[in-house]
């Protein structure tokens, strides 16, 4: 039996794009937060995100594309857990199942540690790129070490720090910054997107990647523009200067991409919309190739 009959709920609710001729891209979404440490409700976020797509305009004239031409299918979401473990491994084997489609893929989350079951079904290769008000390298929290506050330093531990590139931290601990140092983690910082230098930083950085794996935890901007979010920091990156970065990876292959941390019922409809945004921008990039 297929993984994806087994555990997606196959119950799509994406329906601004055209559901005849090839499929362009895969939507599914990982409704998990069990390991949340602030604002819980970031399982509602899927939903939210496809209920602001489908009212939101996705025609790309930069790029002439419009998204309401192409066919994107949406597979529904991972059936519920709270156990980590057991979303970490249906997320894995569903990720992995669609890998061999050969569609560039959009996962909807959720708490960030979703991406330590998705990312890593990819190739070895594969470039990842994150934006995170945090990084993520705690060794555990709250007594676990599989927690969004944890992730990408499990991610590390599995795959090394070599093409990991992290955007946009400016809240963290000590320990963070010991095991950043030590595994020579290569980061653009809040300070140098201030500057006005992120995006160059970004294009330089993703150079040497033929194809790369991007996640956006919404929590980088600042609750000014993203409040829905589940670990809001004050004084973070405006939405332009994400967008404009996100931009700088439009010559590179995405085959994979998550988009996480909205909590719905913190937001305004401000946090959903953005979140959005970054699906429709991810799509059109590869639709480009």
């Amino acid at each position: 039996m297929s993984f994806l009959d087994l555990y997606l709920s196959r119950n799509p609710l994406l329906t601004s794009s055209n559901d005849q001729g090839e499929v362009s891209s895969i939507v599914y979404g990982v409704p998990f937060d069990s390991t949340h440490s602030y604002r819980p409700g970031a399982r509602f976020g899927p939903d939210a995100i496809r209920e602001a797509f489908n009212n939101i305009e996705i025609f790309f004239p930069d790029f002439g594309i419009d998204l309401e031409s192409i066919n994107i299918e949406d597979l529904g979401n991972l059936h519920q857990t709270v156990v980590a473990t057991e979303m970490l491994d249906m997320t894995g084997k569903v990720t992995a199942e669609l890998i061999k489609r050969q569609k560039p893929l959009v996962i909807l989350g959720g708490e960030h540690l979703i991406t330590l079951g998705t990312y890593l079904s990819f190739p070895k290769d594969t470039g990842y790129i994150v934006f995170d008000a945090h990084y993520d390298l705690r060794d555990e929290y709250a007594d676990q070490r599989l927690s969004h506050a944890a992730c990408l330093r499990r991610i590390i531990e599995k795959r090394g720090a070599e093409n990991i590139i992290h955007v946009g931290a400016r809240a963290f601990v000590k320990e963070e910054l010991v095991f950043k140092e030590e595994h020579k983690v290569k980061t653009v910082s809040d300070k140098d997107i201030r500057a006005g230098n992120g995006a160059k930083l970004i294009k330089d950085a993703i150079s040497t990647f033929d194809k790369i794996y991007l996640s956006v935890d919404l929590d980088v901007l600042d609750p000014a523009f993203a409040p829905g979010v589940g670990n809001p920091e004050a004084v973070g990156i405006s939405s332009r200067e994400l967008f404009d970065m996100l931009h700088s990876l439009q010559e590179k292959k995405i085959p994979g991409a998550d988009i996480v941390e909205l909590c719905p019922q913190y937001d305004n409809g401000a946090t959903s919309s953005i979140a959005a945004k970054v699906m429709a921008l991810v799509i059109a990039i590869n639709q480009k190739k």
